[in-house]
């Protein structure tokens, strides 16, 4: 079992010094946080101030969290919702034009439960272009959502999963091709 006294953080794991994620984590819930729904523009300059990759048109809601957002890249014209979780333990990237419902969780990190040292560790997770994730989801360190591939309410994603598909449940799993009317 695991042993938090030997538990350590690695070297760097986060990415920039102490100060500066402690900066990041006031800013985050004193301005970004509290600033206006209408305020995009606004949220998006603070990640970018921090080191994020944002594209242009891209909606973020001011409940969204993000770790470090110099390990988040996010496309043109994507919209972040409510109470989305960017655990950018390990780099996260979302291509254009994509959706992450509200209340998904979105976690580029975990700990190896089979070393009792209990070593945390960081996965990229990619979503590709086109891509919609509904309403709470769970997507887990080291995944890669191909484009345009839909996943459902409630669903966790633990495997890649293939382009220009519909997948729910928990594992999530391909029910169908995805067929978009112009």
């Amino acid at each position: 079992m695991q042993q938090l006294d030997k538990y350590r953080v690695p070297k760097n794991f986060r990415g920039r010094n102490v100060f500066v994620v402690q900066l990041w984590w006031i800013v985050q819930s004193v301005l970004f946080k509290n600033s206006p729904q209408f305020m995009y523009g606004f949220r998006n300059f603070l990640l970018r101030f921090f080191g994020a990759k944002i594209g242009k048109n891209t909606i973020i809601r001011p409940s969204v969290k993000v770790t470090y957002p110099w390990k988040v890249s996010i496309g043109e014209y994507c919209q972040i919702g409510d109470d989305v979780v960017l655990y950018s333990l390990g780099e996260i990237e979302i291509g254009n034009h994509t959706v992450i419902s509200q209340k998904s969780y979105i976690c580029a990190g975990s700990h190896d439960y089979n070393k009792s040292t209990f070593n945390i560790f960081a996965k990229k997770i990619t979503i590709k272009d086109q891509c919609w994730l509904a309403t709470d989801v769970f997507v887990a360190p080291g995944v890669t959502i191909e484009s345009g591939t839909v996943v459902g309410s409630r669903s966790s994603v633990y495997q890649n999963l293939p382009a220009n598909k519909i997948c729910i449940g928990t594992p999530a799993k391909v029910i169908r091709e995805r067929k978009v009317e112009e």
